[in-house]
């Protein structure tokens, strides 16, 4: 799970790493909505999309627009 996630991030510019780590953050903090199937977060230039199990959060997909 970790190699899968380090992949993604060299998979885009390094100027986008904080903005898709603040998304991680901001989904894992947030613990009013849990999405029972897909989700999705979009930041300025970056989005993801996960789903939650439990006190879980699997991250599906990342992307940055370029």
């Amino acid at each position: 799970m970790i190699q899968r996630a380090a992949d993604v991030l060299f998979d885009v510019p390094d100027t986008m790493h904080q903005e898709i780590i603040m998304l991680i953050d901001a989904v894992t903090d947030d613990a009013e909505t849990r999405a029972p199937e897909l989700a999705a977060a979009f930041g300025e230039w970056c989005w993801l999309v996960y789903t939650v199990h439990g006190d879980v959060v699997e991250v599906l997909d990342v992307g940055c627009a370029r």
